[in-house]
């Protein structure tokens, strides 16, 4: 059975509450200050002001009441209690956080795990042991159509629901759920030019440290936030990524130029335990602040690709290459785990492309007068 109310975040400030009729539930809402009825998506919002929340919960007392999952963290733990679609959620979320961490998972895929059991939750509107079979594919295919997530990210929320219904409650019926065929996008690669104007654009030695290491060595995001000054060695040239994607370790190059720009910024910084340290004292730089360094070089520079800071990764993969790098070497320096990941940059190499006269030279067109 559905909860009977429904509380949701409308963004803007606005929280709503929907119901079926019910005459008593009218006049409880009306003692809210602040409500007001919205006749077209029938149902009441309120602002989202501090109490406003508490107080919409104090008054359907008792009731069956479902509460969209960003608005939970902000109910004290004395009120939340009482909304039994609210507590199981809540219950359900923490026991699968534990079992991910204690399974070692990393950080990116537990809060994605978490995220996509709560959005079922939210989209479905039941309570965790209602979720059926139909629930699960009406929940995928509102990834696929509405939300038009790519096809990898479906396949992640998959991950998601079978880890929690399939592997913890042992429950069958996620297993019958076919998987998408993989979008075959190819990666946004720059040219040296690019990389070059980029690089040359960052004034900050410590964030052209951040983006040069990135580039030089093909590093995930993920990876260059959290090096340790133990893991560059500078008398093998080598640099020391641990516990990469799958929980691997690997070796991959440190460039000399790099590693000038690294001792000009030691220099600077002399920082202890992270390479790259944060503004919060112990913690190491964030993904989103390297994302944010790339994004002002790009505008900077005035280039108009839809850069990411995977994309120095991937241009990293393309000039080596292009430069005639064995791809197997590539593979190892990458860390893929199959050489079929490596093998897209050999679509958007031009080595050998750049080589293929187009026939539009070879004709003789005058020129038009």
């Amino acid at each position: 059975m559905k909860p009977e109310i429904k509380i949701s975040d409308l963004g803007q400030d606005r929280i709503a509450v929907s119901f079926s009729y019910n005459r008593d539930f009218v006049q409880k809402i009306k003692t809210v200050k602040g409500h007001k009825w919205h006749p077209a998506g029938k149902y009441w919002s309120f602002p989202d002001t501090n109490g406003t929340l508490v107080k919409i919960l104090n008054v359907f007392k008792g009731e069956k009441i479902y509460i969209d999952p960003d608005l939970q963290a902000r109910i004290p733990s004395h009120v939340i209690g009482r909304c039994e679609a609210t507590k199981q959620s809540q219950n359900i979320l923490e026991d699968l956080r534990r079992e991910l961490l204690s399974r070692k998972y990393s950080y990116k895929t537990v809060k994605a795990y978490i995220y996509f059991n709560q959005d079922l939750l939210r989209f479905i509107e039941k309570n965790p042991d209602e979720i059926n079979d139909s629930d699960i594919k009406d929940y995928l295919l509102h990834l696929a159509e509405e939300k038009r997530f790519a096809t990898s990210t479906v396949n992640q929320a998959i991950n998601a629901l079978k880890f929690y219904y399939g592997t913890m409650l042992k429950r069958k019926f996620v297993y019958e759920v076919k998987r998408p065929r993989r979008d075959r996008k190819l990666p946004v690669v720059l040219s040296q030019e690019e990389v070059t104007k980029i690089l040359s654009s960052v004034d900050n030695i410590k964030h052209k440290a951040i983006l040069m290491l990135v580039y030089s060595a093909g590093l995930r995001v993920g990876e260059v936030v959290k090096l340790r000054v133990e893991d560059i060695d500078s008398k093998r040239m080598l640099i020391h990524i641990r516990g990469a994607k799958g929980r691997k370790d690997r070796y991959t190059m440190l460039s000399e130029t790099a590693l000038q720009t690294l001792r000009q910024y030691w220099g600077q910084y002399k920082p202890e335990k992270w390479l790259f340290e944060g503004a919060r004292v112990g913690r190491h730089v964030s993904t989103r602040t390297v994302e944010k360094i790339l994004e002002h070089a790009c505008k900077k520079t005035d280039i108009k690709k839809e850069v990411s800071v995977h994309s120095l990764r991937h241009s990293f993969a393309t000039h080596l290459l292009e430069s005639g790098t064995d791809l197997r070497y590539i593979q190892e320096l990458l860390g893929h785990a199959h050489s079929k990941t490596t093998e897209i940059y050999t679509h958007v190499s031009t080595k050998s492309i750049g080589k293929i006269k187009s026939p539009l030279d070879s004709l003789n067109l005058k020129e038009g007068r």
